[in-house]
């Protein structure tokens, strides 16, 4: 065969072909290709700038861990489908980008001081009220980041928040605006309400009634599509019975642990930036000027409050707190080691500009013994030991699961056992594993309803991996009518007295607004005076309703109107008067409403410039 195809190539049809596959690939194939090999790492250009895959994958995994945070440890992520969550996070980091861009470009910075003394004064990254380089790294990791990503991220956001506060801060009402607002927001009214109840009982369906709609909505009354799963489940905490430490294993950890402990020095600095708006020289010369008023006697809070254009910690007199080796600058941090407590160092330059820099205390390490350790130390290595032979656990049941017919091999091997599942549909069971919508997904899913395939392993929890494969698949079946009867009789029950209701209500809704006298009992109408839009024991949308009504010409002459409630019910509502608020507002109260209405109008404000960004950037998404 081979050798037919290589003699038919060389004919003029097989010539004539590739030609024209040639022509194709120069016109069009080459740059797919390379618009191909150049996009693969780029998940979309915002204003020539790119947003990588890396970027985009970081993005959907906090919303995940924000979404476990948010709603506990037992959510599970996959109730949101993939596609939606990464485009979500896709539009969230454009939209950053474009923020950042415009923060930029207006012009808004902000310094490295500042940004430290953020991280330094965060509750989240601080032990006993003092920052912890162990705590700040444990933190940043658990959110994705190393250092220098965090402080980006960060540096980020407080742009975005200057630009917001400046345009939502340019909002503003004026005096009259806030007179009408007031004046509709305590508007009272006074009206009647007559409810037309949608009696059920006052209904009668008959049988053929119901064998119509039951024939006439058959897809209504299919039994679901159902699954049996079997499936085995591989749990960490059995393998803790399996692992053992040694002495010498745990004296080599505390020697590890104890070297990670380090002095805490609490400095205080007056920082002058060098930079665009002044050169390295006249920071200096003015640094060097502070410097001798301190050795004339000056108080070092005093001029650092004066002085220091470090915003973040000049109001403390330049106190930064406690903090241990690797948090600040290097050159910062090599002067300040080498202080005596009170002493004031010489000027230091740093990449921030130049520093006087004073150590107000230092805490000496505090070295807890080997016995004080000894239970955490084995507690810690044993969880190690234990992710390490789960890990390896989880591999091996992969493995025999993609290899295996069946779970009974991978079963037999991993000394597991086979559960079977009750029946459960695509809308999931009632609890446990037939709850989990992963486990969901993956039993409907083509490859194990249609091939009969083991499942990739599946983490339940952190503590739980399981592999399934469908052990039985129903397919849906129409129910009989007798078993459907009752609940297709109360359907149309409702579905009748609520047309009823309206029908009823809309005649004497007609008849009202014509003059005519209602054949209602004015007994019968529930009247309320001087109502708020706030008013308890009324429906929301009824009174959405109510003050939308325009406002009786005269007294007698009320308005009407209508209304079907979604439980069936049909009210009708009399406007006899509105009352505009006559008591003038005190200065608190004016200026209360002032900024409530200035801050709405300034995230309007805000909202409309983001959408304006987006309008006119040059946004591609590959």
């Amino acid at each position: 065969m081979l050798q037919n195809i290589r003699d038919n190539s060389q004919g003029w049809i097989a010539k004539t072909i590739i030609g024209l596959i040639i022509v194709l690939l120069a016109l069009t194939g080459f740059e797919a290709i390379f618009n191909s090999a150049g996009n693969q790492q780029t998940a979309a250009e915002v204003n020539g700038e790119e947003i990588s895959l890396s970027e985009l994958n970081q993005a959907v995994e906090m919303q995940r861990r924000q979404l476990l945070q948010q709603f506990g440890r037992d959510f599970d992520t996959s109730l949101i489908d993939e596609q939606l969550l990464r485009n979500a996070a896709l539009s969230d980091l454009i939209d950053r980008r474009l923020l950042v861009q415009a923060a930029q470009e207006s012009d808004f910075a902000l310094s490295q001081a500042a940004l430290d003394q953020v991280i330094l004064q965060t509750p989240e990254f601080q032990e006993n009220g003092r920052f912890s380089p162990a705590r700040f790294d444990q933190v940043i990791r658990q959110m994705g980041y190393g250092r220098l990503q965090f402080r980006q991220m960060l540096e980020e956001e407080m742009l975005i928040g200057q630009l917001q506060a400046a345009v939502a801060g340019s909002g503003f009402v004026t005096e009259q605006e806030v007179r009408d607002f007031v004046r509709l927001d305590k508007q009272t009214r006074d009206f009647a309400l007559y409810r037309i109840k949608a009696d059920t009982n006052e209904v009668d369906v008959t049988d053929e009634q119901v064998a119509a709609y039951y024939e006439q909505n058959a897809q209504r009354f299919m039994t679901p599509e159902q699954v049996v799963i079997e499936y085995v489940e591989l749990k960490k905490d059995s393998f803790f019975d399996q692992v053992s430490t040694s002495e010498e294993e745990l004296r080599s950890r505390y020697q590890a642990e104890i070297a990670n402990l380090a002095e805490q020095r609490r400095a205080a600095h007056i920082l002058i930036e060098a930079g665009d708006a002044r050169s390295s020289d006249e920071a200096r010369k003015h640094i060097e000027a502070l410097r001798q008023r301190l050795d004339q006697g000056e108080d070092f809070a005093v001029l650092a409050r004066e002085a220091s254009e470090d915003t973040g910690s000049a109001a403390d007199g330049g106190d930064l707190g406690f903090a241990g080796p690797g948090v600040y600058d290097p050159e910062f941090e090599s002067v300040l080691f080498a202080l005596k407590k009170g002493e004031v160092s010489a000027p230091v330059r740093t990449e921030f500009g130049w520093h006087l820099i004073k150590l107000l205390d230092s805490q000496a390490a505090d070295v807890p013994s080997f016995a004080a350790l000894k239970d955490k130390l084995e507690r810690d290595l044993k969880a190690e030991k234990v992710e390490q032979r789960f890990v390896e656990a989880v591999r091996e049941l992969e493995n025999l699961a993609f290899e295996a017919a069946d779970l009974q091999q991978p079963a037999q091997e991993l000394g597991l056992q086979v559960q079977t599942s009750e029946p459960f549909g695509r809308e999931g069971g009632g609890s446990g594993i037939t709850a989990n919508r992963q486990v969901i997904q993956q039993a409907f899913s083509p490859d194990l309803l249609e091939s009969g395939a083991n499942s990739q392993a599946l983490e339940l929890d952190a503590e739980t991996i399981m592999v399934m494969r469908v052990k039985e698949h129903r397919q849906p079946q129409r129910m009989n009518l007798e078993q459907v009867a009752g609940s297709v009789r109360a359907t149309l029950q409702r579905e009748s007295a609520a047309e009823a209701a309206k029908s009823q209500g809309e005649a004497l809704l007609a008849n009202l607004r014509e003059g005519q006298t209602p054949s209602t009992q004015e007994s019968s109408w529930q009247v309320f005076e001087a109502a708020t839009r706030s008013l308890e024991g009324v429906e929301p949308q009824v009174l959405q309703t109510l003050f939308r009504m325009p406002k009786p010409e005269q007294a007698q002459k009320p308005q009407f109107a209508g209304i079907a409630l979604g439980n069936g019910d049909y009210v009708l509502l009399r406007l006899t008067g509105v009352s505009e608020p006559t008591e003038v507002l005190d200065d608190n109260e004016a200026r209360m409403y002032q900024r409530f209405l200035a801050s709405r109008a300034g995230q309007d404000d805000f909202a409309a410039y983001r959408a304006r960004l987006q309008r006119e950037a040059d946004i591609e998404r590959f």
